[in-house]
């Protein structure tokens, strides 16, 4: 009886042993089985193309970004109040750094010896921004308006008073104003609207210097008034 040996017998392994190195499994027709293969790389190009893109992007729009934000520059502002009228000098301003792309109208630091010398159109606050528009000739009052100063006691003005308020401004005839007499057969009252500007105080002479902003005609009647015969009555901001 005979024995038929395969023509690539599979090697005998002891149980759970590894075959030896380089042994393939070959089928009954004694070829080796085909390769099995990965996804083709190419399929995954497209991804790749597309990940590298939004990285330089992202990038892109970072440098785009950062460059917009770092162009600043050197401008004046204020670095202490100044009234209208006031000749601007080198103390007056200070630098400050913002984004030159801000719209505003704003001085450049290395223009200062333009601004040097010039006066100022407007009262502004230390801090405030150096543009052309507020140099020059005073622009307060504006036109038709004038400022009137009037010496005022104790019970001729409310405590408190301010810049900014709307006030009336009521003169008597008779001078009864200052003590709140009245005489219906002697007295006559006028009277004005104006907006306060300054309030100074005279402390040896206990009388309040209120200056009033108005019409040009008002303010000359306001100061041919007689000493003593003005009251001020603060009214609410629309002037009633």
């Amino acid at each position: 009886m005979s024995t038929r040996v395969p023509a690539h017998p599979d090697p005998v392994t002891p149980s759970g042993a590894l075959p030896p190195s380089g042994w393939v499994a070959r089928g009954k027709d004694g070829r080796a089985p085909a390769r099995m293969t990965g996804v083709p790389r190419h399929r995954r190009v497209p991804y790749l193309l597309v990940g590298v893109l939004l990285v330089l992007g992202c990038a892109t729009g970072g440098v785009v970004a950062g460059t917009q934000l770092g162009q600043r520059e050197a401008v004046l502002a204020l670095a202490r109040p100044v009234t209208v009228g006031q000749v601007l000098t080198a103390q007056d301003v200070r630098e400050v750094s913002m984004s030159a792309h801000s719209g505003l109208e704003v001085i450049p630091a290395r223009s200062l010896s333009s601004v040097e010398g010039r006066p100022l159109a407007y009262s502004l606050p230390a801090g405030a921004l150096l543009t052309r528009d507020v140099l020059g000739a005073a622009q307060v009052p504006p036109a038709g308006q004038a400022v009137a100063a009037v010496g005022l006691k104790a019970g001729q003005f409310p405590p408190g008073l301010q810049p900014g308020n709307r006030v009336t401004v009521v003169m008597s005839s008779n001078g009864n104003a200052a003590t709140g007499a009245s005489s219906s057969s002697t007295s006559s009252t006028s009277s004005w609207s104006a907006t306060v500007t300054a309030v100074q105080t005279d402390t040896t002479a206990q009388t309040t210097v209120v200056a009033l902003q108005m019409a040009s005609s008002d303010a000359r009647q306001l100061a041919a008034a007689p000493t003593g015969q003005i009251s001020v009555v603060e009214v609410n901001g629309s002037g009633q």
